[in-house]
């Protein structure tokens, strides 16, 4: 069976990139959707931000039509200002709105937003109870396990929000206080996946960084997709990867030094042709060790990539990294 969130269907068993500060802009997400995401969001965008119309706020409303379905993703500590930025945010013309009920960083979770409200359910589905009001579109919501280990309230958080109209919810399988440490528990979400009260698509996230990984807990955790983010930088053919597992049981040869180069210049062409030369080339500097990560004796291109300071220097770089690597292998 398909899996749909209101009238968007996504297959029978979707890969979502997850929505990252500062990593999954319009550039990466290109890259992404290229090789095999089914469902993307935007970086999460402060509600605060959108109403007083911040440059940084507004632009990462920018959607594409190659990336739809995509979602974008709001966050805030207040109720009617998230009302008014999801009525903001539904005239960009996204797929679907998203609250970010999970980011656990200090600047955020320590100012009432993010992770915050799982210490609030209340105002949380209060919260939520606006948004769905606020927009025809469908409003899903990605949040973690609960605030710490005494308190894994997501059981109750996905009850309830449901009751409030979301159409889906993505699992974090760490609480606000584990941060990104330790290792995921997909257990908790497990049971709400097969709690008969949800009718809505349970997405599971948190350390999915294989084909064998992804194949295990999804027969394990019967989750109806999965959502991966740390394990997509600079290696977007994670999605490809999973789907071709899937399908045969084999794993898929890992990309060639020649594809390494093809996507991350697609990725920096990109990045000049949404930010402009001097942002674009600039932001690209912390994607080039991801890219070509485990590739020996690397470090003297990437000291020369982060020099560089034209779209030109750059793909002269990343030819002679095809060159010389070829030469190597051959």
């Amino acid at each position: 069976m398909s899996v749909q969130i209101g009238n968007i269907d996504l297959g029978d068993f979707p890969l979502l990139l997850a929505p990252m500060e500062d990593v999954s802009d319009p550039p990466f997400r290109y890259v992404c959707k290229q090789n095999g995401a089914d469902m993307m969001y935007t970086e999460f965008i402060s509600s605060e931000g959108l109403i007083r119309d911040a440059a940084k706020s507004r632009q990462k409303l920018d959607i594409f039509e190659y990336e739809r379905p995509i979602g974008i993703q709001i966050f805030g500590s207040d109720i009617d200002h998230m009302r008014e930025a999801t009525e903001i945010a539904t005239l960009a013309k996204p797929d679907l709105m998203d609250i970010n009920y999970g980011c656990p960083v200090k600047q955020v979770a320590c100012r009432g937003a993010g992770a915050s409200l799982l210490q609030d359910i209340d105002k949380m589905v209060a919260m939520t109870s606006a948004v769905v009001k606020a927009t025809h579109l469908p409003v899903t919501v990605k949040t973690r396990l609960g605030w710490d280990d005494n308190t894994k309230n997501v059981y109750e958080v996905a009850e309830r929000l449901q009751d409030v109209g979301i159409k889906a919810l993505t699992i974090h399988g760490r609480t606000r206080a584990q941060m990104y440490k330790g290792e995921a528990d997909w257990r908790l979400i497990r049971e709400i996946r097969k709690n008969p009260r949800i009718q809505i698509p349970i997405f599971g996230n948190g350390d999915i960084d294989s084909p064998q990984k992804a194949a295990a807990w999804r027969m394990e955790y019967e989750v109806d997709g999965m959502m991966i983010g740390r394990a997509a930088i600079g290696y977007p053919w994670i999605f490809r990867e999973i789907k071709h597992y899937f399908k045969t049981g084999e794993q898929l040869a890992p990309p060639t030094i020649a594809e390494r180069v093809d996507v991350c210049r697609a990725h920096l062409e990109k990045s000049v042709q949404w930010k402009g030369p001097k942002t674009g080339i600039f932001e690209m500097r912390r994607h080039y060790s991801n890219y070509f990560k485990g590739v020996d004796h690397f470090k003297e291109f990437r000291m020369k990539l982060v020099s560089a300071l034209t779209i030109e220097d750059v793909n002269a770089l990343l030819d002679e990294v095809a060159d010389h690597y070829s030469e190597a292998m051959a």
